[in-house]
């Protein structure tokens, strides 16, 4: 136990230091108005891993950490897509997961918008399609906003979703 006391101590701590500035609360409450322009209420996300490597699921869960806790802005996660009004899907679309892909879509009362978050969900990425994939999620459902990235970073994530509150939807 002494040895890896002795470790820390040398090495010291690796983290690094927080980013300089307030952009994170600037965009937030860009995000919380623009979310109440278009739903009057706050925004329920259910987020789908439809076959990823799992860096954009470390980024979205960077989301609800105590920096940016993005809950304070008005938005959330579910657990059920009859609650959601953002589908958030990462990854290729696997062949297994097309069908509950679908039918999460389904499940979602309107009005409803799909993020596509990551290289792999906008265009199937490394993956591409092939006999295991079917290449981007655009290819299962409809999507409304591609957020291109490997992986896209939290405040890409945010800036995505207010270009999606700020979008106007076709009639």
């Amino acid at each position: 136990m002494s040895k890896i006391f002795s470790k820390i101590w040398q090495i010291g701590t690796l983290t690094e230091a927080p980013p300089v500035g307030d952009e994170i609360e600037t965009l937030g409450k860009e995000v919380k108005r623009a979310i109440e322009q278009r739903l009057s209420r706050s925004l329920a996300i259910r987020q789908v891993d439809a076959g990823s490597c799992n860096a954009c699921e470390l980024e979205i869960h960077a989301l609800v950490n105590p920096y940016y806790d993005i809950s304070r802005f008005g938005i959330h996660f579910v657990a059920s897509p009859r609650h959601a009004d953002l589908l958030l899907v990462t990854g290729p679309v696997s062949r297994h997961m097309e069908t509950a892909l679908r039918r999460t879509w389904r499940a979602m009362a309107n009005p409803r918008f799909v993020i596509a978050s990551g290289n792999c969900a906008c265009n199937g990425g490394e993956f591409g399609s092939n006999y295991a994939t079917c290449g981007g999620v655009s290819r299962v459902i409809p999507v409304d906003l591609h957020l291109p990235g490997c992986p896209p970073t939290p405040n890409d994530l945010m800036r995505g979703i207010l270009a999606l509150m700020r979008k106007e939807r076709p009639q």
